[in-house]
This record gives structure tokens, C-alpha cells and sequence, in this order.
């Protein structure tokens, strides 16, 4: 008996063997009846029926939709075989199609050679020409393969990287054309493969084109050409799409000098609206200790630009050409290195990896400092009332060294000391000796809760803030977000407070 394995070999064989037949017979351009007929669409066309000679094209009725007149034309190339109108059922396949999807539409279509300006209508093309396939506008894709075998695969068009950059609410002025505009957008998106048109949650269709002279065409076809002449449209101002990122500091590439400049706040940060968001008192220069609600836990991060070539290594996981100065410059600001004169790109790129959690598709990368991965600088609050260590405000805090420890005891306050000391240390925890790792069993339990439990949350806290920035919720787009420590309260028996 044979074995599962060779069993399913033995079922997929035939495929394989039919799938290397239709790829050698478009590898010959084979015109023969006897071989898979093979054909590709790269694009659409609009026309006008009086431009189409067919006598069996069914006529329009009076009262027809005097759009309907537009037929929209596939430009194709017939790769092996007999392309034939009305004769055949086709498979059609996407550009998105795989291997393993068996719901692929299958249907006839009506075959015309071009000539000048004119569809004429023919009974069959075979390989190596090219022709017009009517019948393709149901299929709402750009790109169309048709084989008349199951086995077949799309063809994968090329990709110029041109991406809309002008985009336009549409919408009719009598609610009645609504069906009207929206065959007509579809045609449109057809026949312009640079022209992308979205539907929105809220019901708004977007068009996206190139710039404002392609814009301007892209409305004049849809209301002459696509839609009917009389259909009057709405169309809004151009609607312009934000992103939101952070910029360098004076002198932020000097970690020892920055760390401790006691300039004032930015002025943009003392005024309404920003001065009013949730944790801006806590913010200093790009570094933030956030005070998690409870007062249970807090954690330190900070926020740097991340250039795009430097997204790019991280991304690829490979140093990318043109580099090298950025990734320095990120080096001496993270201190990737206790010697900032030896410190080279490839080194830098090394320990970026090392540390390096999440990274999402606008630039964005989110990464963990040693000491915080290592646990180091994960520090366990004993105390009474389940709270870590928050500093007074300006207007009456005290130096904490004026604190007598034979006097009063601030819980936390210890702990806080901790972990502000450890951030000298930098990406790579240069200043953390052996002595002060050895982590303690409240600082274990605690390390167990940030692991099991709440880092989790800020990988996912990550995305969710990257999506939505704080100025105008916008993307964020170039920005590196870096976990540096954690404070978490328990109780004497070393269990987390406030689970």
C-alpha cells in the first residue's frame, strides 16, 4: 500500500504535469487548437458603440441608459492557442489568484482585431496577436488572465510605483444618479489603471489620481463619457492626507550632554490644546515616565526620529547603502557604544537588531533597551498602598535629597533613583556592574509580570499609537519608540498590586 505522502504525490501529479504543459506552450507562443489557450488583458479601454462592427451586438433598447453606449474593451495578447468569441467558456484569473482557489469565474467573451480607431469583430485570434475582448466588465479587475484550463496561473503585471496623490470626494447632486456614477467610476477605474476609487465607512467615494491635470480629465471622461451627459456631480476640495512625526533635539546626538540639559519645555507643549493631553507633565525632551492609572506601575520610553534608511536595516535585516551617517548619528543618540569614536555603522545596525521588538509599514520601529530585556532595569515597589513613586509637581517638590532616610522612608522613591540611573547606560546598558543585576525575588516577580503580562500590551499599545498620532490623529510616520524601564508595585508578599 502506498504511504499518505506518495498518495497525495500521485493526485497532484496531473496538475503539475497539465501546469507545465500550458507553461511550455506559451513559452513557444504554440498557435495550435490542440494546445491551452492562454491570453492576458493588461488594460482597458473605453470605445463607443458606433466605433464596433458586429451584427450580432444586441442593439439598445429607447429608454436604455445613454451611458450603456460606452463599452469597455480588454487589450489583450494572445499567448498560445485559439482565442474564440462566443465558443468557449474561460477561466478568468486575477492578479490576486492562488493555487488552491477553485471559485475562478468562468464565462464567454467576443474577440475583435483592432483596426485604427475601429472594433471589428472576429470568430478567433490566435497566438502572437493582439485583440480586444468585450464581456470583461462584470469582473471588476484590472488585469485579467484567461486560459480555457483549470491548471493556469495569472500573469503578473508590472509594477511602475506610481501612487494617487490627489484625492476628491464624488458624489451626485440628485441622489437618484447614485447607480448612475457608480457604474460609471467603475468604468472609469478600468479604463485608467492610475486611477484608484474607494468607498469609505461613511459612504463617500474617493477618487485618487495622479495630480490635479489628471484629476481634471479623470472628472471630465466620468461625467462625458462613463456616466451619462446630463448627470450633474459634487466635487469636494482636494482632501489631503497628514502623517504626524518628531524631529531632533539641539545636541540630542550627545547622550551625556542631553541627558542632562534642564532647558525649558517647547512652548507648543505650554499652550491649549497640547497642554491639556493626559501625561504631558511627565514629558522632558523626547523621554517620558508614564504613570499607568492606579499609580501601579509606570514606565519609562523614550522617542527619537528614525530616518528612513535606517527603518530600511531593520527591515531587511541588512545594511542599506547610503546608511551608514544615520545610523551613527542614531548610535551616539541611543549610545549604542561606551566609545562613541569607535563606533561604526555595521556595530550599531548589530545592536538596533539585537534590540528591536516591532516595527510596523509607515517607518515606525519600536525597541527595548538591554537593561529592560535582561530585567535589569525592571524594579519591584514594595509597598502599603499599591503605588509606585510619583515626583511633586515643580511648584512644590521637594530635592529628593533632602530626604533623610533616619527620618522618612518614600516608597519607591529608592526604586525610582534605580532605574532613572540606569538610563545613562544607554541601548546597550553600558553602566549596569554585576552587582547591581542581580535581581532580587520582588524584582523576579515583578520582571515575571512585565514579561507574561504587560509587555504584550505595549507591543500592541505600539501599533495603536502609530496609527493615530496626538496632534490630529494621523498616521505617525518615522519615529522610534524605545522602552527603557519599568516600575511596578507589589505587595510584601512579592505579588504584583492591582493585577
Amino acid at each position: 500500500p502506498k504511504s499518505a505522502e506518495e498518495a497525495d504525490t500521485a493526485e497532484s501529479s496531473p496538475t503539475v504535469e497539465e501546469f507545465k504543459t500550458i507553461q511550455e506552450a506559451v513559452r513557444q507562443c504554440n498557435p495550435a487548437d490542440d494546445v491551452p489557450t492562454v491570453a492576458h488583458v493588461c488594460k482597458f479601454t473605453s470605445t463607443n458603440r458606433s466605433s464596433v462592427t458586429d451584427p450580432d451586438l444586441p442593439s439598445l433598447p429607447p429608454e436604455a441608459d445613454p451611458s450603456s453606449a460606452n463599452m469597455i474593451m480588454g487589450i489583450a495578447r494572445v499567448l498560445s492557442g485559439n482565442l474564440r468569441t462566443e465558443d468557449v467558456e474561460y477561466h478568468m484569473y486575477g492578479p490576486r489568484h492562488k493555487w488552491d482557489d477553485n471559485d475562478t469565474p468562468k464565462q464567454k467573451i467576443r474577440c475583435y482585431l483592432l483596426m485604427g480607431s475601429s472594433f471589428v469583430r472576429v470568430n478567433s485570434v490566435p497566438a502572437g496577436h493582439i485583440c480586444a475582448i468585450y464581456n470583461l466588465e462584470g469582473l471588476q479587475l484590472k488585469t485579467v488572465t484567461l486560459c480555457d484550463r483549470r491548471e493556469c496561473m495569472p500573469l503578473h503585471g508590472f509594477d511602475f510605483g506610481l501612487q494617487p496623490l490627489v484625492k476628491v470626494n464624488v458624489e451626485p447632486i440628485s441622489a437618484s444618479d447614485t447607480e448612475t456614477l457608480e457604474r460609471g467610476l467603475l468604468k472609469l477605474s478600468l479604463a485608467d489603471s492610475s486611477v484608484e476609487v474607494t468607498a469609505t465607512a461613511k459612504g463617500e467615494r474617493i477618487l485618487a489620481c495622479l495630480g490635479e491635470i489628471h484629476l481634471e480629465q479623470s472628472i471630465l471622461d466620468l461625467e462625458t463619457v462613463y456616466c451619462d451627459k446630463n448627470i450633474k456631480l459634487r466635487i469636494s476640495d482636494p482632501i489631503t492626507s497628514f502623517c504626524e512625526t518628531t524631529d531632533w533635539f539641539e545636541n540630542e546626538d550627545d547622550f551625556d550632554k542631553f541627558f542632562g540639559d534642564k532647558s525649558a519645555p517647547l512652548r507648543q507643549t505650554t499652550i491649549p490644546p497640547y497642554c491639556d493631553e493626559e501625561g504631558l507633565a511627565y514629558a522632558n525632551r523626547g523621554r517620558c515616565r508614564m504613570i499607568l492609572s492606579g499609580r501601579g506601575a509606570a514606565v519609562s520610553l523614550r522617542v527619537i526620529p528614525l530616518p528612513r534608511s535606517v527603518y530600511e536595516c531593520l527591515r531587511t535585516k541588512k545594511l542599506v547603502d547610503g546608511s551608514e551617517e544615520d545610523l551613527i548619528t542614531i548610535g551616539k543618540a541611543l549610545r549604542c557604544s561606551s566609545d562613541d569614536n569607535s563606533m561604526t555603522a555595521p556595530a550599531v545596525l548589530e545592536t538596533l537588531l539585537d534590540s528591536l521588538d516591532d516595527f510596523d509599514g509607515n517607518g515606525n520601529a519600536l525597541l527595548e533597551s538591554s537593561a529592560l530585556s535582561k530585567g535589569h532595569s525592571v524594579k519591584a515597589v514594595q509597598t502599603n498602598n499599591g503605588e509606585v513613586y510619583v515626583p511633586q509637581k515643580e511648584g512644590n517638590k521637594k530635592s529628593e535629597d533632602d530626604f533623610d532616610d533616619d527620618q522618612i522612608i518614600i516608597p519607591g522613591l529608592s526604586e525610582y533613583q534605580t532605574t532613572q540611573q540606569l538610563l545613562r547606560g544607554g541601548l546597550v546598558d553600558t553602566s549596569a556592574s554585576k552587582e547591581d543585576n542581580e535581581l532580587t525575588s520582588a524584582d523576579a516577580a515583578a520582571l515575571q509580570k512585565w514579561r507574561q503580562d504587560m509587555r504584550g500590551s505595549a507591543l500592541a499599545g505600539f501599533q495603536l499609537a502609530m496609527r493615530a498620532g496626538p496632534l490630529c490623529e494621523e498616521p505617525v510616520r518615522g519615529v522610534a519608540v524605545i522602552l527603557e524601564s519599568v516600575e511596578l508595585a507589589v505587595t510584601r508578599e512579592n505579588k504584583v498590586a492591582n493585577q
